[in-house]
Order: structure tokens, then sequence, then C-alpha cells
């Protein structure tokens, strides 16, 4: 089921109902139940993808100022990898685990570039005075039923430097 589907269902439903009270009580029309809950279905067919377009930038909106760094932090920061995530994890439920144990400046966790979905790691900038103890408390820590692995990050290595060899 797609997510824009899943998103719209309860709306769908709900006004189907109200419709369906509408076109059976209110309005004087010889309709059946079955024709009046048709015209229910039919009738929020139209009004839930305009509701849904309407709310759209709303959602987004809010997706977008939490991937914006805490910048209230000033001072040397450390990035730390959190490998073995849940899928469900969410970047405030990995912020609020690693804020436990420190100054927490940013969380990034990755997803796939096609299908959207999270790929189970992700990466967590911290107070570098921070870092050493998060990694000890928060290494094999069971998180949401999966034992994290927490290290501090490594450069990425240039794919240049590795086929001179």
């Amino acid at each position: 089921m797609s997510s824009m589907l899943r998103a719209s269902l309860p709306y769908t439903l709900a006004l189907a109902v109200i419709a369906f009270l509408v076109f059976n009580f209110a309005v004087t029309l010889p309709l059946s139940s079955g024709w009046a809950f048709i015209a229910g279905v039919l009738t929020c067919g139209i009004l839930v993808p305009i509701l849904v377009d309407v709310k759209g930038p709303a959602v987004s909106a809010e997706i977008s100022t939490q991937e914006i760094p805490n910048n209230d932090f000033s001072g040397e920061t450390a990035t730390l990898y959190v490998g073995n995530l849940p899928y469900r994890a969410n970047e405030d439920a990995v912020k609020a685990l690693f804020s436990r144990y420190g100054t927490v400046v940013n969380v990034r966790l990755m997803k796939d570039r096609q299908t959207g979905r999270r790929r189970g790691f992700g990466f967590v900038e911290v107070a570098a005075a921070d870092a050493n103890q998060m990694i000890t408390k928060l290494n094999d820590f069971e998180f949401q039923e999966r034992t994290l692995k927490v290290r501090e990050a490594r450069e990425r290595q240039d794919e240049d430097n590795s086929n001179d060899e």
C-alpha cells in the first residue's frame, strides 16, 4: 500500500461515513443505504485528494526541520557511527537515547535512495568531550530489540585512492 493511500485512508473512511449520514438522513433523496454509501465514497474520492494536497506541504515542512542541525552547541564535535539500528527508529528516538549520555548536535539516519527506507545505520554528531562515554555506554546496548554498534566514524575513503594500488 502506497504511503499516500495509507495517509489518506482514515480521511476517506471518515468522510464516507459523514457523507453517508448526510445522504441518508439530511437529504430527502429517495436513496437506499447502499446508494447513499456509494455516493459518500464517490464524494470522498474527490474531496480527500484535495484535503491531502492541502495538508501535504505542512507535513513535509515539519520533516525538513528535523534534519536541521542543532547549532546551539559551539565547540569541538565528534561524529559517531551507529550500526544495527532498528528500521523503525527515527532521528528523535536516536537523539533522545544519545542525549542521556551527553550533548547531541545532529543525527543523520541513512535511507535507501530508491525506496526511501532506512538502511539501519546512521551518524550522530556529539560534543567531542562526550564521545568516548557514549561509545562505552551505547556500544552493544539493546535499543528497540536490536543491539547497537557504536564507534567513532571514519572518513569516507575516496574510490580513486583504492583503484591506484
